[in-house]
């Protein structure tokens, strides 16, 4: 049985997960406003560069006079200082909202337990830690972005059930081979729509020539990343479309064009930690791997994964290209039609 504050963080929970993958690289937040254990007023951030959760919820009280005998609620500890919007901490400062009950810390070191802080003294009344654990599972992308300086990464492929992810091309087998059942392809569109940033390798863009959109979805298209060391992809591929932006990893020098954007690495060095920190830079807080299995290898061997997603088809291809070598045990599995979609984490 959830106690007073527990049901209202977990109703703060609810409204902050309505728009997953628009408030990034923000987190998601929600925010409740009681007042003699009444709910007078709800809000949740939208969207980046819009108002946050705690302004939407202090807009939404009609009787305004009401907030100085209420209790705040948010699942993610109130800013405290001016980005695109400003400090929601003063907002709640100047209505003298007398109690504040917070989900969990903010990370980010622009915050940090200073939101708390100035709360506490300006006199209000501010519990912590409420549903701390569900608080950061919600914002686990905003957490391991500004906890291990990396974009939170989920690799993702479906295999047949004797082990690989597609035929081996030639005159014969020309075009993607289709593993998993095609009911799962919103399902699929629906995780890309929930990460700010998907990535394959050269030899995926060349054969299977993806899209990499939410086509069978609502929502935004990632930012599109491939690697393509010697800029040998041809430039009437999809992903160079200029429908949505894509960002080039090469080694040549390439002036960037329309929401194409070359960025020049050292291939001699360690790709991947290029390519994170890179990332890290334009504050991507989450990625995708969709490429083929030395790409998807190239991340477990580096251990840089905090999830992965196999789809498992109950069909035999006898033979082909190998699946990438992983062995963990999985979390939780789901069974969808004929395959079977099996969740790691990595903690």
């Amino acid at each position: 049985m959830l106690n007073t504050s527990e049901k209202h963080i977990a109703r703060c929970l609810k409204l902050a997960s309505k728009v997953n993958g628009f408030t990034y690289p923000n987190p998601m937040v929600g925010c409740v406003i009681t007042c003699n254990n009444k709910i007078i007023g709800e809000g949740f951030h939208q969207e980046y560069g819009k108002e946050h959760a705690e302004v939407n919820a202090i807009n939404s009280v009609k009787e305004k006079e009401l907030l100085i005998n209420s209790h705040l609620y948010v699942n993610l500890e109130p800013c405290s200082h001016f980005g695109k919007t400003p400090p929601c901490s003063d907002l709640i400062i100047f209505h003298k909202i007398p109690f504040v009950s917070v989900g969990s810390s903010d990370s980010n070191s622009l915050v940090a337990g200073k939101g708390i802080e100035k709360l506490r003294n300006a006199g209000c009344v501010v519990e912590t830690k409420i549903l701390e654990q569900k608080c950061r599972e919600l914002n686990k992308r905003f957490y391991t972005f500004h906890e291990k300086k990396r974009p939170y990464i989920i690799l993702k492929w479906a295999e047949s059930k004797d082990g690989f992810i597609d035929q081996i091309r030639d005159k014969t087998h020309t075009t993607p081979t289709s593993i998993s059942d095609i009911h799962l392809k919103p399902l699929v569109h629906k995780w890309r729509s929930e990460e700010q940033s998907i990535m394959i390798g050269t030899t995926t863009a060349l054969n299977d020539n993806p899209q990499l959109t939410v086509r069978n979805w609502s929502g935004k298209n990632p930012t599109r990343i491939v690697i393509d060391k010697s800029l040998a992809l041809p430039i009437n591929l999809f992903l160079f479309d200029k429908s949505t932006t894509t960002i080039v990893f090469t080694a040549k020098e390439k002036e960037s064009d329309e929401n194409i954007n070359y960025v020049k690495i050292d291939f001699s060095m360690d790709t991947i930690d290029q390519i994170l920190a890179y990332l890290f830079q334009k504050n991507i807080i989450s990625l995708m791997v969709e490429g083929g299995t030395k790409l998807l290898e190239s991340f477990i061997l580096q251990d840089k994964w905090d999830e992965v997603r196999l789809i498992k088809s109950n069909k035999n291809l006898v033979n082909g290209v190998k699946a990438p070598s992983f062995k963990s045990e999985f979390d939780f599995e789901e069974i969808f039609e004929k395959d079977t979609i099996y969740y790691y984490r990595n903690f």
